[in-house]
């Protein structure tokens, strides 16, 4: 899956998400909506990431989610 998919996946993928970032409510998923840049600004927020961590955590998501 690649960043663009998971958009277009996200209700597949939002279960997956929370199981690999436990610290995002249900609000934020709900906010990021599949944005991937959503996404990354709230792993930075939630774990103190920087910007590159997050991105970087997000990208290794999508390689490897078998959604």
């Amino acid at each position: 899956m690649n960043r663009d998919q998971l958009e277009g996946n996200w209700k597949q993928v939002k279960g997956k998400v929370q199981e690999q970032w436990g610290k995002l409510t249900n609000d934020d998923l709900d906010t990021i909506n599949g944005r991937a840049e959503q996404l990354e600004g709230k792993i930075q927020e939630r774990y103190g990431k920087t910007k590159e961590e997050a991105k970087n955590e997000v990208d290794s998501f999508c390689t490897t989610c078998s959604c």
